[in-house]
């Protein structure tokens, strides 16, 4: 077949200027500053193959990173070790390469690998089913409160505990506010998790969306808030941090409908955020509400064990109108680093790594609430991550970080300015204990050095 070009002419080429409301094609590029535009680029000259790398290398050195510096920085991504196995296998090009087992007979080996995931997903959870997968932990949340309205018709309002992650309430409000649906909570930043169950729970909610732990760090016992949603008609949704789960009884023990959260922790490196995969679980009564696709089990005509796409819930494959979600792939490979991982670890192991994330955070936490001007609530039961009450801006907390070779802890005044100079410190198995030292006196000094500049004055 060949294609035929037909040169545009100035009288169309003014006509669409005209439509787009340009005078001329140069006014499409006037963001960009002139000595950088073609055909005259102010670039360096070439360079060998070796020298690039080099200089590359150069600049990359110049980035502060978690291999090189300790970092207590998490706030929903998080620096866990990832073990050689799962590198090895998912870059192996019959993984790495896949797309999508459409065709099931040829597939096995990716059908499998997603079976084995769903399978122990709902191990980790609690949970009956699992789909594989979303695409963060944030699509997940929002793809939850679907689920739930579209199971429960005629409710129209979801319930969002203002401490959930932030980017989460973000993607929320994008999915849902143009469908006419009342999201509440998540505004009240100042509100506890239980003043807005307390203020909002009716019968006209479709679900609350909680995170355990939430963006703050805290754990709860939500088996009585389970309870009153349930009460009331609604969906109870949860939020999970899956290495907590290690330690911590899963959602589905203490009456979570659906299950969400982000697999990064998994396996997944931080990759500057991401690609990362949502984990989404929920229970046999929702199966067929859940977006995107389940792998099922069965047996062939000769009885050997064999796998297929058992629920297709997506647009490319049934009615667009009865499509739940416009979900229509999945981080497949994300997916698989996360099987790898927790085949790698068993029960035992992510018991272990759920331990010393426990132990060492909470170290952490006693140290530095020890220190002049910072103050942790000890109270309150976390897992490995925790604020931190600070006696000067975080910004100018973490700039002294920096200069002895640490990565501080989130800003929370971005999202939470009524707590002032507060800092969100995140500990992992990967932060020892001579770094979590050297983070007490790296801010000890910061108190030292305000204490002195107010003295002088």
């Amino acid at each position: 077949m060949t294609h035929r070009f037909i040169p545009i002419t100035d009288q169309d080429r003014a006509a669409m200027l005209q439509t787009i409301g340009v005078n001329a094609v140069d006014d499409l590029f006037c963001d960009v500053p002139a000595e950088a535009r073609n055909p005259k680029l102010n670039l360096p000259s070439a360079l060998s193959e070796l020298d690039l790398m080099r200089e590359l290398q150069q600049m990359s050195a110049r980035n502060m990173n978690v291999t090189d510096h300790a970092s207590f920085l998490g706030a929903g991504a998080y620096n866990h070790f990832i073990p050689a196995t799962v590198p090895h296998l998912i870059f192996r090009s019959e993984f790495y390469t896949a797309y999508t087992p459409y065709q099931a007979e040829i597939s096995q080996g990716t059908l499998q690998s997603i079976f084995e995931y769903q399978s122990m997903i709902c191990a980790l959870t609690g949970m009956d089913v699992a789909n594989a997968s979303h695409y963060d932990g944030a699509t997940a949340a929002a793809e939850a409160a679907i689920l739930a309205i579209n199971q429960l018709p005629g409710r129209d309002k979801v319930i969002v505990c203002p401490t959930l992650h932030p980017e989460y309430r973000a993607t929320l409000r994008t999915y849902l506010e143009g469908q006419g649906i009342q999201i509440v909570g998540d505004g009240d930043t100042r509100a506890t998790f239980e003043q807005v169950v307390d203020k909002h729970l009716d019968d006209k909610t479709a679900c609350v969306l909680v995170g355990n732990p939430d963006f703050l760090g805290q754990m709860r016992d939500l088996k009585p808030y389970a309870d009153r949603v349930h009460a009331a008609g609604a969906l109870f949704i949860v939020g999970a941090y899956p290495i907590s789960l290690g330690l911590y009884p899963p959602p589905g023990e203490y009456g979570a409908d659906v299950v969400f959260g982000d697999g990064q922790s998994l396996g997944n490196p931080l990759a500057f955020g991401g690609p990362y995969l949502g984990i989404f679980a929920t229970k046999k009564a929702f199966m067929r509400k859940i977006a995107g696709r389940l792998v099922g089990q069965t047996v062939d005509t000769q009885g050997r064990r064999g796998f297929v796409l058992t629920l297709q819930a997506r647009e490319q494959h049934i009615k667009r109108e009865k499509a739940t979600s416009n979900i229509c792939t999945n981080q497949a490979l994300n997916a698989l680093a996360a099987c790898v991982y927790l085949s790698t670890l068993g029960k035992t192991g992510l018991r272990q790594v759920a331990e010393l994330c426990y132990q060492k955070a909470h170290y952490a936490a006693k140290k530095i609430n020890a220190l002049a001007g910072y103050r942790v609530d000890l109270k309150k039961e976390f897992f490995d991550e925790f604020v931190v009450e600070c006696p000067s801006p975080v910004a100018e907390i973490n700039a002294h970080l920096r200069n002895h070779g640490i990565i501080g802890g989130y800003d929370l005044s971005r999202d939470y300015p009524h707590l002032g100079h507060a800092m969100l410190v995140a500990v992992t198995e990967m932060n020892t204990r001579e770094q979590i030292d050297a983070l007490a006196k790296a801010l000890g000094q910061v108190k030292r050095k305000k204490l002195k500049a107010k003295s002088k004055n």
